[in-house]
């Protein structure tokens, strides 16, 4: 059964990708607004596990006010994905009218003087779009992606990506990650790391919404060890000024310096407390462009391994 599910999903990713990028665009994303709607109204897990985080970060709301929210968020998840079945048809020209960038100046002088820079990012608004305009507009960005089941679907994950000038390193099965990043951020390389979900068991905890949640060392640990520069960058969507569709805002905040006192770990934990600090302020503003559907704060991941002890004790 698990491979018969892992067929269909790399079977309706490939029919997407083929049918979505030949409808014209308005259509295209009034279909993925209707299919928001209804994943919204089936409520399943990954439609739940959104609503409790959102609940987690917005505890002002009403019942009401939550489950609009969640339609908000489903409609921004969907639309990510109408954006990214039709990304590779965009020319140059379209993505720079697609994305209305804040505070890239700093990061493009440094790229330009031949030095490297590292994006922290969370899963907001859209991170292929801002990569791939990324890419055309400061520098060749590289990141880290988590392998997808069947090897075929990640294989086609990597292509697109490849082809929109992104470097992709694999998370697992692949060389030393951390290696391979030190290498990029050595290069002159713009390196950009999802970091507000811990993949590898060796995260850190920090103060996330008021809350405690495991976030990734990625980017702290690389600007500590390389001297390369960290800017907390939050993307996120906005309506089109002409009032048709929808944009990509890519705004990057001011750079996290290192301390100058304490041992390494010390100092990440600061740096990737100040990238947090950063995110919180993000995703309250724009709660509906977190496409956060996983167990990210620690009391989920206490409660998730409560249960577990409890069946198997059962």
């Amino acid at each position: 059964m698990s491979q018969l599910a892992e067929r269909a999903s790399l079977a309706g990713y490939r029919a997407g990708w083929f049918l979505v990028r030949r409808m014209p665009a308005r259509l295209a994303y009034a279909v993925f607004d209707l299919l928001a709607d209804v994943a919204w109204r089936r409520g399943g897990k990954g439609v739940q596990r959104m609503r409790s985080n959102y609940a987690t970060v917005r505890p002002e709301l009403s019942t009401g006010q939550l489950d609009a929210l969640v339609r908000a968020g489903m409609r921004s998840y969907l639309r990510y994905w109408c954006d990214a079945f039709r990304l590779p048809d965009r020319s140059v020209e379209e993505l720079i009218d697609g994305v209305r960038a804040e505070g890239d100046e700093p990061v493009r002088a440094l790229l330009n003087s031949g030095r490297s820079a590292i994006a922290f990012l969370g899963h907001l608004g859209n991170w292929d779009f801002g990569g791939a305009w990324s890419t055309t507009q400061l520098a060749p960005v590289t990141t880290v992606a988590e392998r997808l089941k069947p090897e075929e679907l990640f294989g086609e994950f990597l292509a697109f990506r490849e082809r929109l000038g992104i470097r992709i390193i694999p998370l697992t099965g692949g060389s030393d990650v951390f290696r391979e990043l030190t290498t990029a951020c050595r290069s002159g390389a713009l390196v950009a790391l999802l970091a507000d979900r811990d993949l590898t068991r060796g995260g850190i905890e920090v103060d996330l919404c008021g809350q405690r949640a495991r976030m990734a060392v990625g980017p702290a640990a690389l600007a500590v060890n390389t001297g390369a520069a960290l800017y907390p960058c939050m993307i996120h969507y906005e309506p089109r000024p002409d009032g048709h569709g929808w944009r990509t805002v890519v705004k990057f905040h001011d750079p996290v310096a290192a301390p100058t006192q304490g041992t390494s770990r010390e100092k990440i934990q600061v740096m990737t407390q100040a990238c947090a600090d950063v995110l919180t302020s993000a995703i309250r503003e724009h709660t509906q462009d977190w496409h956060m559907m996983q167990r990210v704060f620690t009391k989920d991941l206490v409660d998730d391994h409560a249960s577990a002890q409890a069946g198997r004790g059962s």
